[in-house]
């Protein structure tokens, strides 16, 4: 595998990219670029292969892989990763990146500052940012991550170069996940499909086996769905499936944290804390409410992709198109509402799925956006029936 070849289905990105990290390339490389794709195109991760293009001191896979392992790890001198566990990006961190942005390389040619979530910058991180943009460094470069560039103040937009990403091909995805993770090709197969080409949705599929029961759940939740008792008992539990879902990720991860810190000072996670990481381990704790609202928010999300799934398998069926349904599992199932359903109502159906997301990511408390949904889904059954 090259360096670029877990960037999956997105060629002319890496072309760019590619010719911009080059010698060859210097005139074409911007200050600063907007890397935007939807959820799962890879754009984060295409961000830092980028920055380890950008500070390794030649071009060749095995050079930038050693810059890309300290990117990746967070300790690379020259690149600085700006991200959030919650839901916010504040300004005291893109104040620290404006700072470090106006340091001199320390052993690369460049310093890089990656921001991995640019659409979730407060009002006071973004004039912060924008400062930064407007009298940049020579020697810096600034990558910023979102899903659309509407995400972003269109005075920040007009200093980047942009960099469009597309949802990759569930094939391809399979490949990845065959190759780079070992998962049995039939199962990576599957879990590239339900994925709907989101990446990382699609490795969590097919190594997690509770993240598989938790999607088979919901499918099976909204197919049953016929009363508006139900659907509002059906919100609740997958509420509270999203809430343990979102537990178990943050636990996992802040354990994570604890103990490299602990590995840090040679220390076993439960040895008695030293003096001089206490802070740092109780920042780390700090973040455990933050992490867990966006931890939600984002398994709400994913249940509501989950259920556009479902409405696009319908309009496949209705419209008669050549694709293969996501859901091919519940075929027969989704073929009764196919067959009982209009066209006009299941395209309201899937545009009110869609601002149900919207809303979510707008801080709508998630059970009372659930609740809305499946509401919808019944209102949607009961305007078919004949």
């Amino acid at each position: 595998m090259n360096f670029w070849s877990e960037i999956v289905g997105q060629q002319d990105a890496v072309a760019a990219l590619d010719h911009a990290a080059s010698p060859e390339g210097a005139n074409d490389l911007a200050h600063a670029w907007l890397i935007t794709g939807p959820p799962g195109s890879g754009r984060f991760n295409l961000a830092l292969r980028f920055a380890a293009a950008l500070v390794a001191r030649d071009t060749s896979d095995a050079a930038r892989a050693r810059e890309y392992s300290a990117v990746a790890a967070g300790t690379h001198p020259d690149v600085l990763v700006v991200r959030t566990q919650t839901n916010q990006l504040g300004v005291e961190q893109i104040r620290e990146a404006v700072t470090s942005a106006y340091y001199a390389p320390a052993v690369s040619p460049r310093r890089v500052i990656v921001i991995e979530d640019a659409d979730r910058m407060n009002t006071a991180a973004a004039n912060a940012a924008l400062k930064a943009l407007e009298e940049p460094p020579q020697t810096t470069v600034w990558i910023l991550c979102t899903p659309a560039e509407a995400d972003l103040l269109p005075t920040i937009r007009s200093r980047t170069r942009l960099v469009r990403l597309v949802t990759p091909d569930s094939e391809q995805v399979a490949q990845l996940l065959c190759e780079r993770d070992g998962v049995e090709p039939s199962l990576a197969s599957r879990a590239a499909q339900l994925a709907q080409g989101h990446i990382g949705m699609a490795r969590r599929l097919a190594i997690d086996a509770e993240a598989m029961q938790r999607r088979e759940k919901t499918v099976e939740i909204a197919l049953g769905v016929r009363t508006l008792p139900e659907a509002m008992a059906a919100a609740v539990q997958l509420s509270e499936i999203s809430l343990a879902d979102a537990e178990a990720l943050v636990a996992r991860q802040l354990d994570a944290e604890r103990r490299e810190l602990m590995q840090q000072m040679g220390l076993q996670l439960g040895d008695p804390v030293p003096a001089e990481i206490r802070r740092d381990m109780k920042a780390i704790d700090d973040t455990e409410k933050g992490r867990l609202s966006r931890g939600k928010v984002d398994a709400t999300d994913r249940v509501l992709l989950d259920l556009l799934a479902l409405a696009r398998d319908l309009l496949v069926l209705q419209l008669g198109a050549k694709q293969p349904l996501i859901n091919s599992a519940y075929r027969d199932r989704i073929a009764e509402y196919a067959v009982q359903s209009h066209l006009k109502e299941t395209l309201q159906l899937a545009d009110t799925l869609e601002k149900a997301r919207q809303r979510v990511v707008r801080n709508v408390r998630p059970e009372l956006v659930l609740e809305a949904a499946f509401a919808a889904i019944v209102a949607y059954r009961y305007s078919n029936r004949k």
